[in-house]
């Protein structure tokens, strides 16, 4: 009979539960429980777009030892099944008197002794897909068993993507690349801007994204203001600049980057920030390697830029990536996460060109043992022109 499993042989989900495990075990945690999205289809390759409905809770336990259990409503009984989890457990979600805390309390209680501790991620870039109420109830049928922050241990497994993992960002970057390739077909001048967004979207899922989580951008005179604003109506005008941002989707990983074109001849400064971006990017590519902190990605960026004569822009400057848009950890000043081989990240430095003008690039890459490795093709030193 063949293997049971879905995006990935059973292997793999086996080797993230067993590193789960380890971690477990040296933080003294005696289960863990997950509820979101991303860390259920982490351990089980349970995806689905029916995440998009809040109105049922999902749960799935990775006890210490053995294989996770998965606690969800029936109507996820048949996809779980073609998962590599075998102990599948479900109500008849919703239910507004017991919305599965019985079933989930009860196996809870059979799983960790009293006085147990069940580990629970509770930081940053965390939340919990439940309602509060709920887990406040779960915890009082618990009695004896202690809830913990469980984040370092979620996040120390999940920052190391395997080479499986790699394949298929850099399948999803690929994607990305050949629907960049399609813009200048049809952001041209006179344009309206939501009608680029649209085609954009369009030009993805042909190229083989399975959905369009994220599409963003800007456009303005040389420059535009933000890059997280819905498109505007306004058509694209001689000297706009024109940003393009995605987290496009295939087989449940994202890629994040970003392109810019000038509308006609770039302007000067434009142009002067465009090779700055390119330049600081280098720099990092260059020279970043494993032991590093997140904080020095920043630092690298910042100064290459400044020493170009550019000005930094604010906010971080890139970011972990994989089965969620953004991941931990953040190119900050002040985040000290050691970056280690085998992150997939993101680098993603701006310039301020001059008030309510900025340009922002990005790229998305793995870090190896010699240095990065890029996963989408590189953005060119000078800004691409359209209609020249």
């Amino acid at each position: 009979m063949p293997e049971r499993s879905l995006i990935f042989p059973c292997g793999e989900f086996q080797r993230r539960c067993a590193a789960l495990q380890s971690a477990m075990a040296v933080a003294g945690f005696d289960a863990l429980l997950l509820t979101t999205p991303a860390d259920v289809f982490y351990v089980t390759g349970f995806l689905t777009r029916f995440w998009e409905s809040p109105a049922r809770p999902w749960f799935v336990l990775v006890p210490r030892a053995g294989d996770p259990i998965a606690i969800i409503p029936a109507i996820g009984a048949d996809l779980m099944g073609r998962t590599w989890i075998d102990d599948i457990r479900t109500w008849p979600a919703p239910d507004p008197r017991d919305d599965g805390i019985g079933l989930l309390s009860e196996t809870l209680n059979d799983l960790v002794p009293g006085g147990g501790v069940v580990g629970l991620p509770m930081g940053l870039e965390t939340h919990l897909r439940m309602p509060v109420a709920d887990y406040d109830e779960l915890r009082a049928r618990c009695q004896g068993r202690r809830f913990g922050d469980a984040t370092r241990v979620v996040h120390g497994v999940r920052e190391i993507k395997s080479e499986a993992e790699i394949d298929k960002i850099r399948s999803i970057c690929a994607v990305a690349d050949r629907a960049y390739a399609r813009v200048p077909e049809f952001a041209v001048e006179g344009v309206p801007v939501d009608q680029v967004f649209r085609d954009f979207q369009i030009a993805l899922l042909a190229e083989g994204a399975d959905w369009v989580s994220y599409v963003a951008g800007g456009a303005g005179q040389g420059g535009y203001g933000d890059v997280i604003s819905p498109a505007p109506v306004d058509p694209l005008l001689r000297g706009d600049v024109l940003m393009l941002d995605t987290g496009a989707v295939r087989d449940g990983y994202f890629c994040d980057f970003d392109r810019n074109w000038s509308i006609g001849p770039a302007p000067d400064d434009a142009r002067r920030a465009h090779h700055a971006l390119f330049e600081a990017t280098e720099t990092v590519l260059d020279t970043l390697r494993p032991g590093m902190r997140a904080h020095d990605v920043h630092r690298m960026l910042s100064d290459s830029l400044r020493a170009a004569g550019a000005t930094p822009g604010g906010g971080r400057l890139g970011h972990g990536l994989g089965i969620t848009l953004t991941e931990w950890p953040s190119f900050t000043p002040l985040d000290d996460t050691e970056l280690r081989a085998g992150m997939v990240l993101t680098l993603e430095p701006g310039v301020d060109i001059a008030p309510g003008r900025i340009l922002v690039h990005e790229e998305n890459i793995v870090l190896r043992d010699t240095g990065p490795e890029l996963l989408c093709q590189r953005t060119p030193p000078d800004l691409p022109e359209i209609g020249t």
